[in-house]
């Protein structure tokens, strides 16, 4: 429990060897801090004693508290004869978690009924939280504008048993960590774990940071486990789950992106090895991977003659370049060309020509990842707004306080908990259904969340960035997750599927089932 401290002991340090200040119901020891403070120490020192809060809400975002609170924090405000916790509301339900913002989390975080999450779950999502608050969402700024995450955050996430855990309802268990972050065992391992994991990482505000993260290994490693030989799974899984290397997917070219079918990179069979040239473009993590799980034509023109091989950064011939895109700058996304690349057979992923199934087989899972994404972001945006608008005043009256702004919230709040319905129940439906269907009975629905998801998170971001006025348009600061986000709406619009194909797709795919099922249309 923090110690409590009452604002009349607080008053006491106003000088520059001994500096209080409140922020948010928190005291704060900022006497060595003063030299540091990019504002320079006579801001400080005006607010030295009192509550800054306000001040501190008009030119800082709250992660700033997050970075460089926890060495200066030394108690929050109040008195030791105060009673320990708060009495709960008459309103209230089950128990609740986080800030409680309106729509700012799902519905189970803030105490409503849910058929789908247990303990488990529960522990996983505590545990994320904590290590995403502290880890990650403090420094995206700092990271973004580096264009490149810390090599020891994938370390610490492979601990935590956070990679795993993105790809961990496919991987053998010889492979699996004994636990994950919250206690969670392999055994216990679902797919709503996953979601629960990629929807906490998301709550950063930063798609590059989470693209350096898991973009890569979340698309480019699951075609290994799931159709590699042991060979190629000994040789991958376990240093991609570690952290120590990284993997990416090879598929889209400049002359084929959706239109997979037709892509150019070819592999031509040179005895025990193929030869490999060609050209991929915008792959994610494809930088600074150390492996690259590539689609190449091995056969006759269309999809019976593509297959998928693993190419490793230390092959000869293999070549990267850095592209420079509007958002998610720090996921490495690169220009990889193959020239006279020779791969051993024992690199071929499966059997030869029947690449293009297991290419299938794995949009699926990327397209519900992007959905996750987008999602929470949404939320990110919402959430955003909605603390602004209480602090932010125009015209003598909070933007809160404006039905237009409330207008701007609620279009908001119901696009993103419809989405987030849908997908629960897909989720649901991918834990429960026969496997061997699933690419069938799930992949049109699931095309069709992905374009709901990411036009809500256009919506979202739009509408933030408007809330937000000019602080949306500056880099850092208070706007800082809005201005971020608004630019990286494209990235989950147009990749794992454009938003027009997932339509058309998901609406044709979903009409042939149906007439197999015996609709009478």
């Amino acid at each position: 429990m923090s110690k409590k401290i009452a604002i009349e002991e607080v008053a006491k340090h106003q000088s520059d060897s001994d500096c209080w200040i409140i922020v948010h119901d928190k005291v704060y020891d900022v006497t060595s801090f003063l030299n540091e403070h990019p504002g320079g120490k006579k801001v400080l020192l005006k607010a030295a004693g009192t509550d800054a809060t306000k001040q501190f809400d008009a030119f800082h975002n709250i992660s700033v508290l997050a970075k460089y609170g926890p060495n200066l924090l030394i108690g929050e405000v109040g008195s030791e004869e105060e009673e320990e916790g708060t009495q709960k509301s008459p309103l209230t339900v089950n128990d609740t978690y986080g800030d409680m913002v309106p729509f700012g989390d799902p519905m189970w975080y803030q105490d409503w009924y849910s058929p789908y999450y247990t303990d488990s779950h529960r522990n996983l999502r505590n545990a994320m939280r904590n290590f995403v608050d502290t880890e990650i969402t403090p420094y995206c700024y700092e990271w973004d504008e580096a264009r490149a995450i810390p090599k020891a955050l994938f370390i610490k996430c492979a601990q935590f048993g956070v990679l795993a855990a993105i790809v961990g309802h496919g991987v053998p268990k010889e492979y699996m960590p004994a636990t994950f972050t919250g206690g969670v065992t392999p055994a216990q391992l679902d797919a709503f774990h996953e979601l629960i994991v990629v929807d906490e990482l998301a709550r950063c505000g930063s798609g590059g940071v989470l693209w350096a993260l898991i973009g890569g290994l979340g698309i480019g490693l699951p075609p290994v486990f799931m159709f590699g030989s042991k060979y190629l799974k000994d040789k991958v899984v376990p240093e991609c789950l570690a952290g120590t290397k990284n993997i990416c997917l090879c598929i889209t070219e400049p002359y084929a992106g959706s239109d997979v079918a037709n892509i150019r990179c070819e592999a031509k069979d040179d005895g025990d090895a193929y030869i490999v040239n060609g050209e991929k473009k915008w792959i994610t993590n494809g930088v600074f991977a150390d492996f690259f799980t590539v689609a190449v034509r091995t056969g006759e023109p269309g999809i019976d003659g593509i297959s998928m091989i693993l190419i490793e950064r230390t092959m000869p011939g293999v070549k990267t370049t850095q592209m420079k895109c509007s958002g998610v700058w720090p996921s490495g996304t690169a220009y990889v060309t193959f020239e006279d690349v020779r791969v051993p057979k024992q690199n071929l992923i499966g059997k030869e020509n029947r690449g293009f199934k297991y290419i299938m087989h794995n949009f699926n899972h990327e397209r519900m990842g992007i959905a996750i994404q987008a999602t929470r972001f949404s939320r990110v945006c919402l959430e955003e707004s909605i603390k602004f608008a209480h602090k932010r005043k125009t015209f003598g009256k909070r933007l809160i306080d404006h039905p237009v702004i409330r207008q701007k919230l609620a279009h908001m709040a119901r696009q993103i908990e419809a989405t987030h319905a849908w997908m629960e129940q897909l989720i649901y439906q991918g834990i429960n259904m026969p496997q061997n269907i699933q690419p069938l009975r799930l992949g049109g629905p699931i095309a069709l969340l992905k374009a709901q998801s990411t036009q809500t998170f256009e919506y979202c971001a739009r509408e933030a960035a408007q809330i937000f006025g000019g602080l949306s348009y500056t880099r850092g600061g208070q706007g800082e997750k809005v201005e971020r986000l608004y630019r990286e709406v494209r990235a989950y619009a147009i990749p794992g599927g454009s938003e027009e194909i997932m339509l058309d797709l998901g609406i044709r795919q979903s009409i042939k089932v149906a007439q197999v099922m015996g609709a009478k249309l």
